[in-house]
């Protein structure tokens, strides 16, 4: 597939380095040379220094040839266009990145389709989402859902946890009845897909594929307990501390720290059933004053991720139960785990994942990667003939840095076992760290 990202900040590079590793023709704009630069270090990329709304750029990037147009800059207005000359002049398929939630409101009467965008992605709206996931299962540090019926869910275990020091093998036949897998174990910044002789640690932070009727099972062996969240502090009004609210104040008491009062009165009157306090969130006194210790969670998302760090720190200082961090720089992720953190959200990780779901084609329905560690989470439809249907799972081969974690077939789920046998039709969810996930793919077709 010929594919050109127009915009090689964050979300651009993040994508980029995503399909760099498959078998893409890739081409990159920006006007800025020391991006292009840091994305020349990837193999077989082009790069092109200029406008993406330039006809004679886009014509340099053979746009005629070419399969899909990402338009990613950080200006709405430069991506939309973008799209919209690239569609007119010859791509096949366009996505642009927005910034305004309006876009995406059907009653307001515009076809963007019509207009040459094929699809757009509004990164604050997919944070927010994923945000009140984490407040909704309150154990978790990720969570990835499969039409309610099986989860990924990530866990950090706590050094009193019961499976401490035990391998896989011992948990699963001493919980036998019970319908989960651990599909991988990330320690000291390393991610293994685990055999069933590898043991749990301290501070390990574990990924578990289970269904619903499993869920308490899961956390009880983590150390946890799923708490029913009531009181919520959300520290920035920005979009995605606004629409968090929104969606968090009907079923829980929400309170919403900015510190620029011309928003704090805007918020006051825009989220009816959320108290806003004008305040800098950095202040103990005040986190004290609005009765931090009495909430359930934090949740830090302002445009400064130094801030959102520390704040969330100084409130599981302050022994708030979890803790969320909206962390933009993408180089933070890995660490955030081994600071102190419980969540944390990087939309523009959020939205470079979203992205390649819409490229890929075919048997692979859903991608994810998981924040701060490189491993993705893959949902395959299971074609008639392919390998995946033709044995057993323990017959399969498949390759050792990827595991099979579960299965949908028409309204039931299952958990992956050895003597399972995949159908055509078949949803499966693999986990598998990246450089697997070509090899992953020919069991699929």
């Amino acid at each position: 597939m010929r594919i050109i990202i127009a915009g090689m900040g964050d979300i651009g590079y993040q994508l980029a380095k995503q399909l760099s590793t498959e078998n893409h023709d890739i081409v990159a704009i920006d006007l800025d040379h020391d991006r292009l630069s840091y994305t020349d270090q990837m193999a077989d990329i082009l790069t092109i220094e200029g406008s993406s709304t330039s006809i004679e750029i886009l014509e340099q990037a053979q746009i005629e040839k070419t399969d899909l147009l990402v338009a990613v800059t950080s200006s709405e207005e430069v991506n939309i266009a973008t799209a919209i000359i690239g569609k007119k002049i010859g791509a096949k398929k366009t996505i642009a990145r927005i910034s305004n939630a309006e876009y995406l409101n059907p009653k307001h009467g515009v076809n963007f389709s019509e207009l040459g965008i094929d699809f757009m992605i509004y990164p604050e709206e997919l944070s927010a989402i994923e945000t009140v996931n984490l407040i909704n299962r309150t154990a978790a540090t990720d969570i990835i859902e499969f039409e309610g019926k099986l989860f990924v869910i990530g866990l950090k275990l706590d050094k009193n946890a019961p499976v401490i020091h035990k391998t896989i093998s011992e948990i699963s036949k001493q919980y036998s009845t019970f319908d989960f897998r651990v599909v991988a174990i990330y320690r000291n910044f390393r991610t293994i897909v685990p055999k069933g002789n590898d043991k749990f640690l301290p501070n390990d932070q574990i990924f578990v594929i289970t269904k619903t009727e499993a869920l308490e099972t899961v956390l009880k062996l983590a150390g946890k307990e799923n708490i029913k969240f009531d009181n919520i502090m959300i520290l920035g009004g920005g979009k995605i501390g606004r629409r968090v609210a929104s969606l968090l104040s009907n079923n829980m008491k929400v309170k919403l720290i900015d510190s620029n009062p011309e928003k704090a009165f805007e918020l006051a009157d825009a989220l009816p059933n959320t108290l806003v306090i004008q305040g800098d969130g950095r202040d103990i006194d005040l986190l004290a004053q609005e009765g931090i210790i009495d909430v359930d969670a934090f949740i830090a998302v302002t445009e400064d991720a130094e801030t959102n760090i520390i704040s969330c720190l100084l409130a599981k200082h302050l022994g708030v139960k979890k803790t969320i961090a909206l962390v933009d720089k993408v180089e933070y992720v890995p660490l955030t785990q081994t600071i102190g953190l419980d969540s944390l959200i990087n939309k523009k990780l959020i939205a470079a994942n979203n992205i390649v779901r819409f490229i890929k084609k075919g048997e692979i329905i859903s991608y994810s990667s998981l924040e701060g560690i490189d491993a993705v989470v893959l949902e395959f439809i299971a074609q008639p003939n392919s390998k995946i249907t033709s044995v057993n799972i323990a017959e399969l081969e498949f390759p050792k840095d990827a595991i099979i974690g579960g299965y949908l077939r028409k309204d039931e789920s299952y958990i992956a076992l050895g003597s399972s046998k995949i159908i055509p039709g078949d949803k499966v969810v693999v986990f598998s760290l990246p450089e697997a996930v070509n090899k992953i793919e020919k069991f699929f077709k």
